[in-house]
């Protein structure tokens, strides 16, 4: 996965905070399908946010680093690993929005 690549997410994917969680719910799929109902934690769901098709994967890994106070390696492999979970559950896709 290139730094330089800008991703957006999938409109049938609705992000959800309900009594202090945030979850990731697919619109357009089987409603009783409770495998495509994702949870996230607190650094995936900024992760969510910022994905907005104008940002590439750099300048998210910079805002993680600064926001959580990690170092930018660290930003870095937490973002890659989870923009590859969300691209392997067609949450995300790349190119501009």
């Amino acid at each position: 996965m290139r730094l330089d690549a800008v991703y957006r997410r999938d409109p049938d994917i609705v992000f959800r905070k309900i009594s202090g969680e945030c979850i990731l719910v697919p619109i357009r799929r089987r409603v009783g399908d409770l495998d495509n109902i994702y949870t996230l934690n607190e650094t995936a769901a900024r992760i969510w946010e910022l994905i907005d098709g104008r940002r590439t994967l750099a300048e998210i890994r910079d805002a993680l680093a600064a926001e959580f106070a990690v170092p930018v390696q660290e930003a870095e492999r937490d973002l890659l690993e989870y923009v590859a979970a969300l691209r392997a559950c067609a949450a995300v896709k790349e190119g501009p929005a």
